[in-house]
């Protein structure tokens, strides 16, 4: 299903979380491994002595090498690469990750909340938004069981949602997966908008299209849930409640101050989740 995954990393904890996240995910599909450090122009304050754009780059290196003693112990073809550009980061490894026909992006995030994390974002949001291919989040605490045995998708019958659809159908046909598909109908819109048996009959609709896909397809066991709540809240519980191993969501990849400020369920969940997210962005979205 992966072919080439790719960690940027930094030698943080959150990084090696991601690391090892990724080298589980390279083990599990026989992938070959790129770990990237992107040495950003804007690191190094301006009139910087070269010995010290030098040191600079000696940590990147050390960062991808300790990555990759890991990755070749676990057995896992690696290239490691450290680069410079003017680029924004999360643009850098985006190019690499063109440049090198990626389909798969690992990276760590902290988790953390507030309205400063959702104003400043990360590489790590950032590439959520932007990437065409998948991105798996973990946080530093987070441990990723290959097997993958359980695997979520929440779905609302969009077409962001459908792409998350189509992609946990195919990691639960890979890995023999049972696929758990949810709907959760959002207490805030019932409090405010349409009668909830309304809301409940877009959520039943939802969950048999997924399900009807998933059978058409061979997936050997499906679980379907209607939801009441909040929906990341509902989301993360669930997972947590039912062993899941996985979730996959669909993401918008839409910018500006608003989707900061408004940030959205698939972000919430990558934040609060203690199972590893893949966010999957629609071809056609904008």
């Amino acid at each position: 299903m992966y072919e080439r995954i790719l960690v940027p990393t930094d030698g943080s904890a959150v990084a090696d979380a991601a690391a090892e996240a990724a080298i589980a995910l390279a083990t599990r599909f026989d992938a070959d491994l790129h770990v990237v450090h992107v040495l950003e122009l804007g690191e190094l304050p301006p009139g910087v002595e070269d010995e010290e754009a030098d040191e600079s780059a000696v940590r990147g290196r050390e960062a991808v090498s300790a990555v990759a003693d890991r990755a070749a112990d676990a057995g896992v073809g690696v290239t490691t690469t450290v680069v410079q550009d003017d680029e924004p980061i999360h643009r850098t490894i985006l190019g690499y990750a063109d440049a090198e026909a990626v389909d798969c992006i690992v990276a760590g995030t902290h988790g953390r909340t507030g309205l400063d994390r959702f104003v400043l974002g990360s590489v790590t949001e950032r590439l959520l938004r932007e990437s065409p291919v998948p991105v798996l989040t973990v946080h530093e605490q987070t441990v990723v069981d290959p097997a993958l045995d359980r695997v979520l998708v929440p779905t609302d019958g969009s077409a962001y949602a459908s792409a998350a659809v189509d992609h946990a159908i195919e990691l639960a046909l890979a890995t023999d997966a049972a696929l758990h598909v949810v709907h959760v109908v959002d207490t805030g819109i019932v409090d405010t908008g349409p009668i909830p048996g309304a809301l409940d009959e877009v959520g039943r609709r939802a969950l048999q299209q997924a399900a009807e896909r998933a059978e058409a397809a061979g997936v050997p066991s499906i679980e379907r849930s209607l939801l009441t709540g909040t929906p990341h809240q509902e989301i993360v519980d669930y997972a947590d409640e039912n062993g899941v191993e996985c979730i996959v969501m669909g993401t918008h990849g839409r910018t500006g101050v608003d989707r900061y400020l408004l940030g959205s369920v698939t972000e919430r969940v990558v934040r609060l989740s203690d199972v590893p997210v893949l966010a999957v962005k629609a071809t056609d979205a904008d």
